[in-house]
């Protein structure tokens, strides 16, 4: 039967895990993201570090995560489920663009973020939980700061459009495709 999911190959249990790990920390840090830097000046100053302190330390974990599980990606790369062969070829490409931009983007906005915060010459650490602070070793430039920032903001909700794009794609091919050859969800759950 085509839509059995006990015939459907599955990515590593690791890399399945590390999906949605990484997914949910990264739509909440987009959200923390938004949502912190519309807050008022007059907001306490100890609810104002508690959303940036986290959100720069999930930040790093996701780096260190997307690390981890493009190690995980490259070791395992010979056993990894292949694209369904009914995908269409434009599909096939869309798919591998947006793949590849999501796992770019997951270590490149951490970067910038660290990039940002390791810039700004008012900036109080990057912290990662109970290991202390990352070691900021970019110099200390307000106007290299601005650079980052609006790269880090920007690549962020590209990543953002991104994942709304994965999303779709799996959903239609659960959906649309009535969980035939083309859905890849069980491939992942």
């Amino acid at each position: 039967m085509a839509g059995d999911t006990a015939a459907t190959p599955k990515y590593p249990l690791s890399m399945r895990i590390l999906h949605w790990v990484r997914a949910v920390i990264i739509l909440g840090l987009i959200w923390s993201g938004w949502y912190m830097t519309g807050l008022p000046e007059s907001t306490p100053l100890d609810t104002f570090d508690m959303f940036y302190h986290n959100h720069k330390q999930f930040g790093v974990l996701v780096w260190l995560l997307a690390v981890v599980h493009l190690t995980i990606r490259w070791r395992n790369r010979r056993i990894l489920p292949h694209e369904p062969e009914a995908l269409k070829p434009w599909e096939k490409t869309l798919s591998h663009i947006v793949h590849r931009l999501i796992m770019l983007l997951t270590v490149l906005v951490p970067l910038l973020g660290y990039s940002m915060s390791a810039s700004f010459t008012q900036s109080d650490g990057v912290p990662f939980f109970f290991f202390g602070e990352v070691p900021e070793i970019l110099p200390k430039n307000d106007a290299a700061f601005e650079v980052f920032d609006t790269l880090h903001q920007y690549s962020a909700y590209v990543l953002l459009g991104l994942v709304c794009l994965h999303v779709v794609g799996a959903l239609k091919h659960r959906i649309l495709d009535k969980g035939g050859e083309t859905d890849v969800l069980p491939r992942m759950l």
